[in-house]
């Protein structure tokens, strides 16, 4: 099975302070994926968080708002991002590659096909590619301008998914399912278990919870994505990124988080 596991910065970053890089999480979820590779499953990991690791990295005390700033640091902590997945992969017998992309790589054919051979070659050699965009060169995600082709890492992570005709996408989030209201401020929120078809999906765009303190996705991104992995027979899933062990019940197929059924 092709799996595309997708990681947002408010899951790379601890929660309780922003401040600082989940050292343990990424920890977990290198040994789980390493896991999976090792059960002959073919994985690619969409990490998000390179901004912020940069900005912790440099001690600043929030994100940088100008553009080159941005991707100063962006350019800092891909750096430190990669160390880190290489140190704790490493320590589970399992090699990873780094694949940054922009806009154009996914948007001319030519360089879609050769994008597509570096990712079959990588899998054929058991490699897991570490996928983000490429901050420090491209602004579509970290600014808001026009001509975004990939403009999110939800997005990103479909796009990806359905370039290597992945079975299942994995989107590691700050929450446990898709809701009908944001969890984190509303106690009473209901969450949806299951979405099956784009007429149902279609109902639930006006769900779309806030961006986090150093994320700028959302809810609205990941509905984003589950269009675009269910237009490409893809199944996803939203699961809590905290809880990484519930990777093995979405790649069993059983139900945890949302559930997006592919067309």
């Amino acid at each position: 099975m092709r799996i595309v596991v997708k990681i947002g910065t408010s899951t790379v970053i601890r929660r309780e302070d922003n401040s600082s890089v989940n050292i343990g999480l990424l920890d977990r979820l290198s040994k789980v994926l390493s896991d999976l590779r090792g059960a002959g499953h073919q994985i690619i990991l969409v990490s998000s968080g390179a901004i912020a690791v940069g900005s912790i990295k440099l001690k600043l005390a929030e994100r940088p708002t100008t553009l080159r700033m941005k991707q100063a640091a962006a350019a800092i902590g891909q750096l430190e991002l990669m160390h880190l997945y290489d140190k704790f992969f490493g320590e589970y017998g399992q090699s990873v590659a780094q694949i940054l992309l922009t806009d154009t790589d996914v948007d001319s054919l030519t360089r879609r096909a050769h994008l597509l051979n570096t990712f079959d070659a990588l899998l054929e050699l058991g490699v897991i590619p570490i996928v983000n965009e490429n901050d420090s060169v491209s602004a579509n995600e970290i600014e808001t301008g026009d001509f975004r082709v990939l403009g999110d890492n939800d997005t990103l992570s479909a796009i990806v998914a359905a370039l290597i005709n992945a079975d299942l996408l994995l989107l590691l989030s700050d929450v446990d399912a898709l809701y009908d209201s944001d969890p984190h401020t509303n106690p009473k929120a209901v969450p949806f278990r299951e979405v099956r078809g784009l007429a149902e999906l279609e109902k639930l765009r006006t769900v779309a919870g806030s961006a986090g303190t150093w994320g700028t996705g959302g809810m609205a991104t990941k509905l984003n994505a589950a269009q675009k992995a269910m237009e490409n027979g893809i199944a996803m899933y939203i699961q809590d990124g905290e809880n990484v062990d519930k990777i093995y019940s979405m790649v069993s197929g059983e139900q945890t988080g949302t559930r997006f059924f592919p067309k």
